[in-house]
């Protein structure tokens, strides 16, 4: 029986809120309202796509959201918004949003069932996985997508309240890279940059990354720089950002790392080198120095493709910036070596002492809305705040700050999200709770990810949809609030901790994650344990309390009213800083320099002795290269602006899927075409040794030769892929294996 005061909690969510959501046909619909539909308040909060973490105003009419425009002095997008932005609120009002729990029956069909059947059904599923397999027999997949404090909730209800080893989220599959390669480094997962640094710099290095599409608020933001830079673009394709750049390096895929070693050698050569930098504040200069020495211009030249001026050009460019910053986004973290390509633009930025000031860094550029928040609060492979979990003084802190016993904190690490899937295809993991992710879409080769999932005993989906492939592959729906239905915090790129509001009501019976936590908490006989978890404000304090002393310090942080007042506020910011930049009422005077600020000014940095590492590696060769049988080597990245990730929510939008073509297409150079006979817009077959797909061929010289471009947002992509990890990340290498096309029979 489900208790009665859970039954109240059920029913005492989502607001005074209406029912319907008046829908935004476009970025002008304001214009066009009636008088009588005009707004008459508004609310602000930071968007829920990309990492960006746009200030976005949502104009309400009788409590209901009607329509949204850019908040104008926010300080990361200053009044710009891009496609998805001017389009959030429209992508709620969706026919196949899930609006009741749905639980599979005797027949197979999913049926609409009510919550304290769904809660009963979850409880008892769970017991007796973990009574008849053990406790590390249910594992969840989380996400970047959800608020930090549902994260956070999440994490610990897993692995406190219910006693899983195992969970990770979908960050891993675009950050994991890039949190290793900050924590070999610098000691902690810490971008060190703001976004003034793309208006501040001289020199920008884009490596592979295109933030005209990508990232477009970002590149406005590089369109703001007054210092007439230098952009470089390194990518195999000619991207829109490399159509704009200075100078663009079209290397051979997977050839970064012999790349930058490359330049290292160049620069230590020629002395174009921080000296005193390099003996003050990092270690392994001396060997990294010997590493790259055999690194010659026409062995790097043979290597990548690339012609020895163009290196030339490219070293000489590092050194005469006054101000180089390095920036990396999936071109990096995405490859069966990415975190050594990543630290390979780290050493650059180091031994050339860019780093610390305005228009400097070694700069990833994250994919989530809140991925930077579930690298430090998720609780799947770090323990909160960016602790360890085999750590036995940070797990007795952890257990401490949160008033439980210290035995509920795991002392191992989780598996990662590939080792989750083999944990199943091995029959040790038997039930997976998929929170606010898409893997039988998402994840590398697709169809194995969905043989895997089949296998499983049970597979509960908590969602905002209930028609995503991985939903229709459940046991159990929980249909879960979205973004603009909620509130919450989101960690963007970087650092900058910003406030997310409910605006609308959650169709149906869905509920916030956060809700439907404490729910399941209740259902599991675990809720005291989460006691003081009574609200995601409530979270938030505790949250203040678990970064107490952590590199990612935000004591200084009031509430969420704090936030909204300052612009968001960037990590650190301690109870000491906040001292420092407060009235006499106490209330903060963040000026823009304090609103954009950078780590390691003092060059120190968070490894024990305060220095940052310099680490190498030899580049290793492609796991699949291409072949006689397989001659072309796939690529795959964003493809429009107007799109996110597997178009779970933009494909709602009407204007966004006028915006970007509805069906997958394939970039061909036309060298390849005449040699495959292949015309313009003819139907083709690309196919790898795992999958093949039908694709509309477009013709472009941006892909090279012995190259194919596929956009990332399609279902058919990720049956190509290949299932090949970072050793140190365990990121998936999504950007290169080896495919062939023809024409069908």
């Amino acid at each position: 029986m489900i208790p009665a005061e859970l039954r109240s909690l059920i029913r005492a969510v989502n607001g005074p809120f209406t029912s319907e959501l008046v829908q935004q046909p476009s970025p002008f619909g304001l214009a066009r309202l009636p008088v009588s539909a005009m707004p008459t308040a508004t609310t602000n909060m930071v968007c829920g796509f990309c990492s960006t973490g746009c200030g976005l105003t949502v104009h309400l009419q009788n409590d209901s959201a009607i329509g949204i425009s850019p908040t104008t002095e926010y300080p990361v997008n200053l009044g710009m918004a891009c496609p998805k932005g001017w389009e959030a609120l429209s992508v709620l009002n969706s026919p196949d949003r899930a609006t009741t729990p749905l639980l599979r029956n005797n027949r197979g069909r999913l049926e609409p069932v009510d919550w304290p059947t769904a809660l009963n059904t979850f409880a008892q599923r769970w017991r007796r996985i973990r009574d008849q397999h053990g406790p590390e027999a249910m594992a969840w997949l989380g996400t970047g997508q959800i608020a930090v404090e549902e994260l956070a909730f999440l994490g610990a209800l897993g692995k406190f309240g219910m006693g899983m080893l195992h969970g990770d989220g979908n960050t891993r599959q675009c950050m994991a890279t890039a949190v290793v390669a900050y924590k070999q480094a610098f000691g902690f997962d810490a971008p060190p940059y703001t976004y003034a640094d793309f208006e501040e710099s001289d020199v920008l290095v884009f490596v592979g990354a295109n933030p005209c599409i990508a990232h477009p608020i970002l590149w406005e933001r590089v369109m703001r720089n007054r210092h007439q830079p230098r952009i470089i673009v390194v990518d195999p394709r000619r991207t829109e950002t490399a159509m704009a750049a200075s100078l663009h390096l079209p290397l051979r895929p997977k050839s970064d790392l012999t790349l930058f070693y490359g330049i290292a050698r160049i620069l230590f050569e020629r002395g174009w080198i921080d000296e005193s930098f390099l003996q003050g504040h990092t270690t392994g200069a001396a060997e990294f120095q010997q590493h790259v020495a055999s690194y010659f211009p026409e062995f790097v030249a043979r290597e990548t493709g690339l012609s020895t001026d163009l290196l030339e050009q490219f070293a000489r460019l590092i050194h005469e910036g006054q101000r180089v910053s390095f920036w990396w986004t999936m071109g990096i973290n995405q490859s069966y070596e990415g975190v050594r390509a990543a630290q390979s633009l780290i050493n650059l930025a180091l031994m050339t002492g860019n780093i610390g000031k305005p228009g400097t860094g070694a700069n990833s550029i994250t994919g989530q809305c809140n991925a930077m928040g579930s690298r430090l609060f998720s609780n799947t492979t770090g323990l909160l705040g960016g602790r360890e979990f085999t750590n036995p003084q940070h797990r007795a802190h952890v257990a401490d700050l949160l008033d439980i016993p210290v035995d509920r904190i795991p002392d191992r690490n989780s598996f990662s999200y590939h080792e989750i899937l083999k944990g199943i295809l091995d029959g040790k993991i038997k039930g997976l709770w998929v929170v606010a992710t898409n893997p039988a879409h998402s994840w590398i080769n697709q169809d194995q990810a969905k043989d895997i999932l089949s296998r499983l005993e049970f597979l509960v989906v908590q969602d905002m949809y209930s028609t995503t492939e991985t939903a229709q592959l459940a046991d159990l729906v929980l249909p879960a609030a979205a973004w603009g239905e909620k509130e919450g915090t989101f960690i963007n790129s970087e650092r900058r901790i910003g406030v997310i509001r409910q605006a609308a009501r959650a169709p149906g019976q869905a509920l916030s994650d956060f809700r439907i936590f404490q729910l399941i908490a209740r259902a599991c006989g675990v809720d005291s344990l989460f006691r003081d978890w009574t609200s995601p404000a409530a979270v938030f304090q505790l949250l203040k309390k678990l970064s107490a002393g952590q590199p990612c310090d935000f004591t200084g942080i009031r509430d969420y009213q704090h936030l909204d007042q300052a612009g968001g506020i960037q990590w650190p910011y301690s109870t000491e800083f906040h001292a420092d930049t407060a009235d006499d009422a106490g209330h903060s005077s963040l000026t823009a320099a304090v609103q954009e600020r950078r780590l390691f000014a003092d060059g120190q940095f968070f490894h024990p002795d305060g220095r940052a590492k310099l680490l190498f590696e030899s580049p290793r060769p492609m796991p699949e290269p291409p072949t006689v049988d397989y001659p072309l080597v796939l690529l795959t990245g964003r493809g429009t602006a107007v799109q996110w990730h597997t178009q779970t929510r933009t494909a709602k939008s009407a204007v966004l899927r006028k915006l970007a073509p509805l069906a997958v297409y394939v970039e061909i150079n036309p060298a390849d075409a005449r040699r495959c006979g292949i015309s313009a817009q003819q139907k083709v077959i690309v196919e790898s040794r795992r999958a093949a797909v039908t694709a509309t061929a477009f013709l472009t010289p941006t892909v090279a030769a012995g190259q194919v471009f596929l956009p990332m947002h399609y279902p058919e992509v990720n049956r190509l892929t290949d299932a090949v990890f970072d050793p140190y990340s365990k990121q998936p290498s999504y950007k290169s294996c080896a495919v062939r096309i023809r024409l069908p029979e």
